[in-house]
């Protein structure tokens, strides 16, 4: 793959990526989770992300009531708890919709495209 695919492939996955991290934290907020546990929950998955780039979103998503964030400081390091409010919770179900609908989607392209 030359220089100028390999870049394009490389910012085509980032904003795949983007979209399905959106996804993949509300669906994971539904048990409340600090930062860091989130970051290795997610990996877990198999959906590596990156704290500068986790921080800011989980920010956003609270800014949007999406996400509501609780400091826990009953343990000896204290740390902010994500959790889903009812419209992340709203917003969640309907994203994994719509993912079902486009995986089922893609999945149909695939199948009738000759390659």
């Amino acid at each position: 793959m030359n220089e100028e695919l390999a870049s394009a492939l490389a910012t085509h996955r980032q904003e795949l990526r983007r979209g399905t991290l959106v996804v993949a934290c509300l669906l994971a907020c539904r048990t409340p989770r600090y930062g860091y546990a989130l970051l290795e929950y997610l990996a877990s998955a198999g959906l590596d992300a990156e704290a500068n780039t986790l921080y800011p979103l989980l920010r956003r998503l609270e800014g949007q009531g999406l996400l509501k964030a609780e400091w826990n400081t009953e343990e000896p390091r204290p740390r902010k708890y994500y959790s889903l409010t009812d419209d992340g919770a709203g917003m969640a179900d309907e994203l994994r919709d719509e993912w079902t609908r486009l995986t089922a989607s893609m999945a149909t392209l695939w199948k009738e495209s000759p390659r």
